[in-house]
């Protein structure tokens, strides 16, 4: 991991840039903090850190406030990282599909999510290493947001997630489901009831599917960009609980 920038933000955020490899990432810790803190990671669309950054950052303070460090990276095909000419396909012919008004196949979800999962999970399990080796970081650690499918493959594999908040509201392949049901660490889940590019079914049966005990929908009218601050601070309370 090396650091490329550092600034303060204006409410005692401390906010540096780095690279893992060619990966670029975004680490935000409390700068007044005397002793290390938990952490917990954001997981981004894959719509480029840079679009994205304005919700990321309003996510970090928050999180900040509550005593968290919190850190994200950029998804394989997005941003300034290499041109993925499968992943663009895979995007185009579901915009096509969607612009027709035709279903969705499983074959496009497939193609578009799969190999999207295959590529992101070791790569945010390595930012996993290379953060908590940091002297201001230490466990537990939780998984914020989307791709839904991520998060799920994550919750699976790496042990040293204990919780996870998850964004309903990118398209989930068949066999994420299977996943879903090895799932056992506490879950939030934020599902917009209106979400225009949400099958709403699909993700109350991805809810169902989930193994663990403890599991939360919650679930708001609006489409996908009208989260409402009450979903916000559910959310970080649900944090606050389990990784305190």
């Amino acid at each position: 991991m090396h650091f490329t920038s550092e600034k303060r933000l204006d409410d005692d955020v401390l906010e540096r840039e780095f690279t893992l490899g060619e990966i670029p990432g975004i680490l935000w810790t409390p700068a007044s903090a005397s002793a290390p803190v938990p952490l917990i990671l954001l997981g981004p669309p894959p719509l480029g850190l840079r679009k994205v950054y304005p919700r990321l950052v309003a996510r970090a303070r928050h999180a900040a406030a509550d005593g968290f460090a919190t850190a994200t990276i950029e998804l394989p095909g997005s941003g300034d990282r290499p041109r993925w000419p499968a992943a663009e396909q895979a995007l185009a012919d579901l915009r096509r599909a969607m612009e027709a008004g035709k279903p969705v196949t499983d074959e496009i979800i497939d193609a578009l999510i799969l190999p999207l999962v295959d590529k992101a999970v070791p790569e945010w399990r390595a930012a996993l290493d290379a953060l908590l080796s940091l002297p201001e970081i230490d466990g537990p650690v939780g998984y914020s947001g989307g791709v839904i499918s991520i998060g799920i493959r994550l919750a699976v594999v790496e042990p040293r997630i204990v919780a996870a908040g998850l964004f309903a509201g990118s398209f989930v392949p068949r066999t994420m489901f299977e996943e879903a049901r090895q799932v056992t660490i506490p879950l939030h889940v934020l599902l917009q009831w209106d979400d225009e590019g949400n099958d709403r079914q699909a993700a109350l049966d991805l809810f169902d599917a989930f193994g663990s005990k403890e599991k939360t929908l919650n679930a708001n009218m609006g489409g996908h960009t009208g989260v409402p601050q009450s979903a916000g601070d559910a959310a970080a309370q649900f944090f606050a609980r389990h990784l305190k």
